[in-house]
């Protein structure tokens, strides 16, 4: 998969209260429209829907979660599904079954989902379980909560009929056996930190979801929790204004809320483009910011089916699947 060659201010009165109503409804479920129609989201932009976006050349992923569209299934169940394709292929090392472990030889897996009402789901280090995002959004639709971590993950998932297994395949054992002789953590730009799958979806109804799973940094310290499955961090759906999603090294989109700036942005008026542009902005002129030694890249859409990305380093790409047309897109970046 090619995708391993990479691994103005908003208010904060506004920030605090829409991220408060996204988690105040984190537990409600929303039942399924699949009514389809030849979509005009705004009055002056006819768009052609469904659509697809993904972080990477993840086309395999952008395709299942198109068919389930072409279905007239929701946007919540083709986010789903493009991300289980990626978490079942063990030859892909930063997701799910195959990803590379911490630094002990633990598999563990972030995922967080988010439907068309702003309800989220999400769980961090989860073992033993290949769907995280599956997991994540029987979190999201059967329990009163918004996150369930470790052991206590696991032990709802096999409670729920999922199957156990090690995650820990003889690829990655090896690669983390001969890393252990020097145990230099230092992450290599496009190849370690760009552990994250993130897919954002409008369907037939113009409804958008977004998912995003990772098995984080290879060789992370144990317990190590990234951006992924952080609400506004490494993901954030306003299904009145658009989706973000982000890559990278998780620890800088934290700092900044990422996905949820992008989102503010664009409801402020920016084009999906220029509000990924601003958020990698962000990042890279902190005062401290050493951006020439990590990546972070980010895609978007808006309402109007309009779509956005952007990251700090050559190298990022989005799969994006739209008029019967499945694509990989090179990126823009800042450092040229």
């Amino acid at each position: 998969m090619k995708r391993r060659n990479f691994i103005k201010n908003a208010s904060l009165t506004g920030v605090a209260l829409a991220v408060g109503n996204t988690l105040a409804h984190c537990a409600t479920n929303s039942p399924k429209d699949n009514s389809s129609s030849a979509t005009v989201i705004d009055k002056k932009i006819k768009v052609s829907l469904p659509l697809v976006i993904a972080t990477w050349d993840v086309r395999q992923s952008t395709q299942r979660a198109w068919e389930e569209l072409k279905k007239n299934s929701s946007s919540l169940d083709a986010v789903e599904q493009g991300c289980k394709i990626a978490e079942a292929d063990k030859k892909n090392q930063t997701v799910g079954n195959g990803g590379r472990p911490d630094r002990d030889g633990h598999v563990t897996l972030d995922a967080c989902i988010i439907n068309k009402n702003g309800n989220y789901g999400a769980v961090v280090d989860l073992e033993h379980i290949t769907h995280a995002i599956s997991v994540a959004r029987k979190v999201m639709e059967d329990t009163p909560h918004c996150i369930l971590a470790g052991k206590g993950a696991e032990k709802f998932a096999l409670e729920n009929g999922f199957k156990a297994e090690n995650l820990l395949t003889e690829a990655s054992k090896k690669e983390w056996e001969a890393w252990k002789i020097k145990s230099n953590y230092h992450p290599k730009i496009n190849i370690e930190n760009h552990d994250t799958i993130g897919i954002l979806a409008m369907d037939n109804n113009g409804d958008i979801s977004g998912a995003c799973t990772t098995s984080g940094l290879a060789y992370k310290m144990a317990g190590r929790v990234g951006d992924s499955p952080i609400i506004g961090a490494g993901l954030f759906v306003d299904n009145e204004v658009g989706a973000a999603v982000a890559t990278g090294l998780g620890e800088e989109v934290l700092k900044t809320v990422g996905s949820f700036l992008i989102v503010e942005l664009m409801r402020q008026g920016k084009t999906p483009q220029e509000a990924c542009e601003e958020a990698i902005g962000r990042i890279v002129n902190k005062p401290d910011s050493n951006y020439k030694n990590f990546q972070v890249g980010y895609i978007a859409m808006n309402k109007k089916g309009e779509t956005g990305f952007y990251a700090i380093h050559k190298g990022f790409s989005m799969s994006k699947f739209n008029d019967d047309k499945n694509e990989n897109l090179p990126s823009d970046y800042y450092v040229k």
